[in-house]
Protein backbone atom coordinates (compact mmCIF):
# COMPACT_ATOMS: atom_id res chain seq x y z
CA UNK A 1 0.00 0.00 0.00
CA UNK A 2 2.92 2.31 0.72
CA UNK A 3 4.12 2.04 -2.89
CA UNK A 4 0.72 3.07 -4.28
CA UNK A 5 0.60 6.05 -1.93
CA UNK A 6 4.11 7.12 -2.98
CA UNK A 7 3.16 6.75 -6.66
CA UNK A 8 0.01 8.83 -6.14
CA UNK A 9 2.02 11.53 -4.39
CA UNK A 10 4.56 11.55 -7.21
CA UNK A 11 1.90 11.81 -9.95
CA UNK A 12 -0.12 14.50 -8.16
CA UNK A 13 3.00 16.45 -7.27
CA UNK A 14 4.33 16.29 -10.84
CA UNK A 15 1.10 17.17 -12.65
CA UNK A 16 0.07 19.76 -10.07
CA UNK A 17 3.48 21.43 -10.14
CA UNK A 18 3.45 21.49 -13.95
CA UNK A 19 0.09 23.25 -14.11
CA UNK A 20 1.12 25.57 -11.29
CA UNK A 21 4.21 26.46 -13.32
CA UNK A 22 2.04 27.34 -16.32
CA UNK A 23 -0.29 29.52 -14.19
CA UNK A 24 2.62 31.36 -12.58
CA UNK A 25 4.17 31.82 -16.03
CA UNK A 26 0.96 33.61 -17.04
CA UNK A 27 1.56 36.12 -14.23
CA UNK A 28 5.27 36.46 -15.04
CA UNK A 29 4.53 37.04 -18.73
CA UNK A 30 2.31 39.96 -17.80
CA UNK A 31 4.83 41.20 -15.24
CA UNK A 32 7.61 41.40 -17.85
CA UNK A 33 5.24 42.61 -20.59
CA UNK A 34 6.04 39.66 -22.83
CA UNK A 35 4.87 39.50 -26.42
CA UNK A 36 1.57 37.64 -26.17
CA UNK A 37 1.64 36.89 -29.91
CA UNK A 38 4.52 34.51 -29.20
CA UNK A 39 3.28 30.91 -29.73
CA UNK A 40 4.59 29.86 -26.29
CA UNK A 41 2.68 32.71 -24.66
CA UNK A 42 -0.43 31.67 -26.58
CA UNK A 43 -0.06 28.15 -25.17
CA UNK A 44 0.15 29.54 -21.63
CA UNK A 45 -2.92 31.72 -22.20
CA UNK A 46 -4.99 28.86 -23.63
CA UNK A 47 -3.93 26.44 -20.88
CA UNK A 48 -4.87 28.84 -18.10
CA UNK A 49 -7.94 30.51 -19.58
CA UNK A 50 -10.58 28.00 -18.33
CA UNK A 51 -9.70 28.57 -14.67
CA UNK A 52 -8.82 32.26 -14.96
CA UNK A 53 -11.93 33.41 -16.79
CA UNK A 54 -14.29 33.04 -13.79
CA UNK A 55 -11.68 34.44 -11.38
CA UNK A 56 -11.26 37.57 -13.51
CA UNK A 57 -14.89 38.47 -12.85
CA UNK A 58 -14.20 38.58 -9.12
CA UNK A 59 -10.55 39.66 -8.79
CA UNK A 60 -9.61 43.03 -10.32
CA UNK A 61 -6.30 43.89 -11.93
CA UNK A 62 -3.84 45.85 -9.84
CA UNK A 63 -1.19 48.19 -11.32
CA UNK A 64 -1.91 46.72 -14.76
CA UNK A 65 -1.23 43.17 -13.56
CA UNK A 66 -3.72 40.35 -13.75
CA UNK A 67 -3.96 39.50 -10.06
CA UNK A 68 -6.35 36.63 -10.79
CA UNK A 69 -3.46 34.55 -12.20
CA UNK A 70 -1.42 35.18 -9.04
CA UNK A 71 -4.39 34.28 -6.83
CA UNK A 72 -5.03 31.15 -8.91
CA UNK A 73 -1.36 30.15 -8.53
CA UNK A 74 -1.61 30.64 -4.76
CA UNK A 75 -4.84 28.62 -4.55
CA UNK A 76 -3.33 25.82 -6.65
CA UNK A 77 -0.20 25.78 -4.47
CA UNK A 78 -2.31 25.53 -1.30
CA UNK A 79 -4.49 22.80 -2.84
CA UNK A 80 -1.38 20.87 -3.87
CA UNK A 81 -0.01 21.17 -0.33
CA UNK A 82 -3.32 19.97 1.16
CA UNK A 83 -3.49 16.93 -1.13
CA UNK A 84 0.16 16.00 -0.43
CA UNK A 85 -0.41 16.36 3.32
CA UNK A 86 -3.60 14.28 3.19
CA UNK A 87 -1.81 11.53 1.31
CA UNK A 88 0.90 11.64 3.99
CA UNK A 89 -1.67 11.08 6.73
CA UNK A 90 -2.27 14.62 8.02
CA UNK A 91 -5.83 15.20 9.20
CA UNK A 92 -6.02 18.81 10.41
CA UNK A 93 -4.95 21.90 8.53
CA UNK A 94 -4.13 25.33 9.85
CA UNK A 95 -4.19 28.93 8.77
CA UNK A 96 -0.50 28.45 8.02
CA UNK A 97 -1.48 27.10 4.60
CA UNK A 98 -1.53 30.68 3.30
CA UNK A 99 2.08 31.48 4.32
CA UNK A 100 3.16 28.05 3.08
CA UNK A 101 1.50 28.79 -0.26
CA UNK A 102 3.20 32.19 -0.49
CA UNK A 103 6.58 30.60 0.25
CA UNK A 104 5.95 27.95 -2.41
CA UNK A 105 4.94 30.54 -5.03
CA UNK A 106 7.96 32.71 -4.23
CA UNK A 107 10.26 29.69 -4.51
CA UNK A 108 8.75 28.66 -7.86
CA UNK A 109 9.07 32.24 -9.11
CA UNK A 110 12.80 32.18 -8.29
CA UNK A 111 13.20 28.79 -10.00
CA UNK A 112 11.56 30.10 -13.18
CA UNK A 113 13.90 33.10 -13.24
CA UNK A 114 16.95 30.91 -12.46
CA UNK A 115 16.24 28.38 -15.21
CA UNK A 116 15.35 31.13 -17.68
CA UNK A 117 18.76 32.67 -17.06
CA UNK A 118 20.45 29.28 -17.53
CA UNK A 119 18.67 28.86 -20.87
CA UNK A 120 19.57 32.43 -21.81
CA UNK A 121 23.27 31.87 -21.09
CA UNK A 122 23.30 28.61 -23.07
CA UNK A 123 21.51 30.25 -25.98
CA UNK A 124 24.03 33.10 -25.97
CA UNK A 125 26.76 30.51 -26.51
CA UNK A 126 25.14 28.17 -29.02
CA UNK A 127 22.71 30.46 -30.87
CA UNK A 128 23.60 34.11 -30.29
CA UNK A 129 21.02 36.49 -31.71
CA UNK A 130 18.46 33.73 -32.17
CA UNK A 131 14.98 35.00 -33.03
CA UNK A 132 13.07 31.83 -32.14
CA UNK A 133 9.93 32.16 -29.99
CA UNK A 134 11.63 30.37 -27.09
CA UNK A 135 14.73 32.58 -27.18
CA UNK A 136 12.59 35.70 -27.41
CA UNK A 137 10.50 34.63 -24.42
CA UNK A 138 13.55 33.76 -22.31
CA UNK A 139 15.11 37.15 -23.10
CA UNK A 140 11.90 38.94 -22.09
CA UNK A 141 11.75 37.06 -18.77
CA UNK A 142 15.42 37.56 -17.85
CA UNK A 143 15.97 41.14 -18.97
CA UNK A 144 14.18 42.83 -16.00
CA UNK A 145 16.24 40.71 -13.60
CA UNK A 146 19.58 41.26 -15.32
CA UNK A 147 19.16 44.99 -16.09
CA UNK A 148 20.00 46.21 -12.53
CA UNK A 149 23.12 44.03 -12.47
CA UNK A 150 24.20 45.36 -15.88
CA UNK A 151 23.95 48.92 -14.59
CA UNK A 152 26.21 48.08 -11.63
CA UNK A 153 28.78 45.91 -13.42
CA UNK A 154 30.98 47.56 -16.05
CA UNK A 155 31.00 46.24 -19.59
CA UNK A 156 33.89 43.84 -20.08
CA UNK A 157 34.32 44.18 -23.81
CA UNK A 158 31.28 42.24 -24.93
CA UNK A 159 31.36 39.71 -22.11
CA UNK A 160 28.22 39.92 -19.98
CA UNK A 161 28.90 38.63 -16.47
CA UNK A 162 25.69 40.03 -14.97
CA UNK A 163 24.05 36.55 -14.94
CA UNK A 164 26.76 35.31 -12.55
CA UNK A 165 25.80 37.89 -9.94
CA UNK A 166 22.08 37.29 -10.53
CA UNK A 167 22.69 33.54 -10.01
CA UNK A 168 24.48 34.26 -6.75
CA UNK A 169 21.64 36.40 -5.42
CA UNK A 170 18.96 33.90 -6.46
CA UNK A 171 20.91 30.97 -4.99
CA UNK A 172 21.39 32.85 -1.70
CA UNK A 173 17.67 33.50 -1.48
CA UNK A 174 16.80 29.95 -2.55
CA UNK A 175 19.22 28.21 -0.21
CA UNK A 176 19.19 30.53 2.79
CA UNK A 177 16.02 32.67 2.89
CA UNK A 178 13.40 30.19 1.63
CA UNK A 179 14.34 27.35 4.05
CA UNK A 180 14.32 29.76 6.99
CA UNK A 181 10.94 31.15 5.97
CA UNK A 182 9.62 27.59 5.74
CA UNK A 183 11.11 26.73 9.13
CA UNK A 184 9.62 29.79 10.85
CA UNK A 185 6.25 29.10 9.19
CA UNK A 186 6.31 25.55 10.67
CA UNK A 187 6.11 23.97 7.20
CA UNK A 188 5.98 20.14 7.41
CA UNK A 189 8.99 18.32 6.00
CA UNK A 190 6.72 16.55 3.47
CA UNK A 191 6.28 19.89 1.68
CA UNK A 192 9.96 20.77 1.47
CA UNK A 193 10.22 18.89 -1.83
CA UNK A 194 7.73 21.33 -3.33
CA UNK A 195 9.66 24.49 -2.48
Amino acid sequence: MLGINDAAIFIIQTLGSLYLLIVLMRFILQLVRANFYNPLCQFVVKATQPLLKPLRRVIPSLFGLDMSSLVLALLLQILLFVVILMLNGYQAFTVLLLPWGLIGIFSLFLKIIFWSMIISVILSWVAPGSRSPGAELVAQITEPVLAPFRRLIPNLGGLDISPIFAFIVIQLIQSWVIPRLAYFAYMPKELFGLI
